[in-house]
């Protein structure tokens, strides 16, 4: 299955050769990878643009004006890939957050549902030990915050690392996703569920990002707080 994983990127030039060199190393011929890049002022676009012309188009680069967000970045990409006729359309941070040697799980997971989801909280799942007990326990409640308001069955609604059959992205309303933080997969995977398209987990071990820093602030657990009491009326026609 022709299969393309959206990476943003903003400020990973430390990560992303890294990434691309692990990513490619898999036994998948047809998985590549799409950047979108929100101008890092670190001179990961360039990096990108190199491992583009390097890669022998198993890379390629979708450059934006600015620090748009995450939300964005993907819907952008998504859409991109929609038109280039990708088969199977993935997520994944671009910190080694993500299990990179699960993508081919994922891709199997993908035959038997519409979304294969990489997950921390089915069994088998776990978060990155050095984490503190406070980091880990917001994770956990913001997890549990939106699945139970939105009475999703999803165990891991807030994750990112996701593998998409392309034709049920092309069923959704991508144009009506407002959301840009985290709270963007919730409001996908509540979309998803709306529509009936089936989602499948698969544990992963959540890693602490190697380089760089993260780009998690108070915006974006704010953003997620209020959201996630919108989605049901933002999307009530959705059947």
């Amino acid at each position: 299955m022709k299969t393309t994983f959206v990476v943003p990127t903003y400020n990973e030039a430390e990560n992303l050769p890294r990434l691309v060199s692990a990513v490619l190393a898999l036994p998948m011929p047809a998985l590549s990878l799409l950047i979108v890049d929100d101008n890092s002022p670190d001179g990961t676009g360039r990096i990108a643009d190199e491992l583009a012309e390097q890669t022998g188009g198993r890379v390629s680069v979708l450059h934006r004006a600015g620090k748009l967000g995450l939300g964005t970045a993907y819907i952008q990409g998504f859409q991109l890939l929609l038109q280039r006729g990708a088969e199977a359309i993935g997520q994944m941070d671009a910190d080694f957050s993500h299990p990179i040697e699960k993508i081919p799980e994922l891709a199997a997971l993908l035959e038997r549902c519409d979304v294969a989801i990489g997950s921390r909280y089915v069994k088998g799942g776990r978060l990155d030990e050095r984490w503190p007990f406070w980091r880990k326990a917001l994770s956990g409640f913001g997890n549990f915050y939106a699945r139970t308001i939105l009475g999703l069955s999803i165990r891991d609604v807030t994750g990112g690392f996701k593998l998409w059959k392309a034709e049920t992205l092309r069923r959704m309303p991508l144009e009506r996703v407002r959301s840009n933080g985290y709270i963007f997969q919730v409001e996908m995977n509540y979309i998803a569920t709306r529509l009936g398209f089936k989602a499948l987990e698969t544990p992963i071990y959540f890693a602490d990002r190697r380089w760089g820093q993260s780009k998690m602030n108070f915006r974006i657990q704010y953003e997620a707080a209020v959201r996630t009491w919108q989605l049901p009326a933002m999307y009530k026609d959705l059947k």
